[in-house]
């Protein structure tokens, strides 16, 4: 049973993150819309009836810390595992030692599953009948979506609780119960305190870990600024300072320079986010968006290459997968823009937020049943594969009462030169059908 951790009290060398864990559910800072009066965990606390449950959130929420509290609160043994490390073996050995436990003393089991997204379908699958009989009440943490990666049969005898990223007036809580608890002899310049909440990042494990280094950097008595902050922090303050933007500046000027087709300027930016920490995923979805928005049909193989390289991130990791994101980043960066895609669909979307529901044509409508036919339901419609050049020269695709519309308009660029060619052969033919 060595790989099974279960509850004890930290000691006094134990981290900063470790000594300031909540001891009470009235201690936890941030997730109210989950632990305020009348919300789904406050209830199931109060309550005092245990079920299982996953709890999906971004790193240093609180994730672990509402496990080992519920432990407490239905007077259950708490077990430990983490799905990096653990196994089959380790979960047959829990369920062991909470059958002991339920003998001798007739207590429950609480298992903790951290990144639970990371076991299999065979290892997810091993929790199944101990959680059907009740011996087990299962937690699982994971900062993925467990729509995709928690199996189904798992997901459906477990509630889903989301977790929040902790607000800058939270962190701003737990910065000043940290300093009062851990760190009473040091005073922060207000510079000092806004630089590491927004380091932070709506991260409490990673504030209390950033405070636990200046700690030993720090004099007692010493007055702490930003200065220092930055200097005991040089490396990774590249990181993304909310508080001043950095983040979504670099996202801008990556983004910009994508569109701006500068190859090198947006090799730059996408090198210095994955230098400061910025997800690589994050960035590959960012890809897909601009394969979109500034790419489209001048070079649909644009949208193919951002997707294909998140795939492959995803398949072969760091440091391999993020080349891919690379040379997705530089075919972006060459590729002909269009926004056409992205005009058309906004002019549509206006549209139809302001516009009557008007009805489907007669003749564009399925007829299934006798009677449909008999209504004249798709009676006159013309199948343009019969048609010359396949295409239904003259047909009325729109609600009858419909005002004329041409949203979208292909740029001379790229393969949407060609689309634009097409278009306009095609209402040519439209005005010669028409009487």
């Amino acid at each position: 049973m060595s790989d099974l951790l279960t509850a004890v009290s930290p000691s006094p060398h134990a981290p900063l993150a470790e000594l300031m864990r909540p001891k009470t559910l009235d201690e936890v800072i941030g997730q109210g819309h989950l632990l305020g009066p009348g919300k789904p965990l406050r209830l199931a606390f109060e309550s005092h009836t245990p079920h299982s449950m996953i709890l999906w959130g971004p790193p240093g929420v609180g994730k672990t810390t509402l496990a080992r509290l519920m432990a407490d609160a239905f007077d259950a043994q708490f077990i430990a595992l983490s799905a990096v490390f653990s196994g089959v073996k380790d979960i047959r050995e829990a369920v062991a030692q909470a059958e002991l436990t339920l003998a001798q003393t007739g207590r429950g089991t609480l298992l903790f599953v951290d990144e639970v997204h990371r076991f299999n379908k065979s290892q997810q699958d091993a929790f199944l009948p101990y959680v059907e009989r009740g011996l087990l009440t299962f937690v699982g943490a994971t900062t993925e979506n467990p729509s995709f990666e928690v199996n189904s049969a798992l997901l459906s005898r477990a509630s889903v609780y989301v977790l929040k990223s902790l607000s800058e007036e939270e962190l701003g809580q737990l910065f000043e119960r940290a300093r009062a608890s851990a760190l009473p002899n040091l005073s922060f310049a207000a510079a000092a305190k806004e630089r590491l909440i927004g380091y932070a990042d709506g991260d409490a494990r990673r504030l209390l870990n950033v405070l636990e280094l200046i700690k030993t950097a720090a004099g007692a008595g010493q007055e702490v600024g930003a200065a220092m902050v930055d200097n005991i922090l040089a490396a990774d303050l590249r990181r993304f300072d909310k508080g001043g933007d950095a983040f979504f500046d670099q996202i801008s000027a990556l983004h910009k320079a994508v569109r701006g087709s500068d190859a090198d300027a947006s090799l730059y930016w996408f090198v210095r986010m994955l230098d400061g920490g910025a997800d690589p995923l994050y960035l590959g979805r960012r890809l897909v968006r601009m394969a979109t928005e500034d790419i489209g049909l001048a070079d649909p193989r644009a949208l193919e290459v951002a997707l294909n390289a998140c795939a492959i991130y995803e398949r072969l990791g760091s440091p391999e997968g993020e080349l891919a994101l690379a040379e997705a980043v530089i075919y972006m960066a060459v590729a002909a823009k269009s926004n056409a895609v992205y005009v058309a669909y906004n002019a549509a979307r206006a549209f139809i937020a302001k516009d009557k529901s008007r009805l489907v044509p007669e003749h564009l409508r399925n007829a299934p049943t006798k009677l449909m036919k008999e209504l004249g339901f798709g009676r006159e419609y013309r199948y343009a594969h019969n048609e010359p050049e396949a295409y239904a020269a003259g047909e009325n695709y729109f609600p009858e009462d419909m005002p004329p519309v041409e949203w979208y308009k292909p740029t001379p660029r790229g393969l949407e030169a060609k689309i634009s060619e097409k278009l306009a052969h095609l209402r040519e033919l439209d005005r010669k059908r028409k009487p």
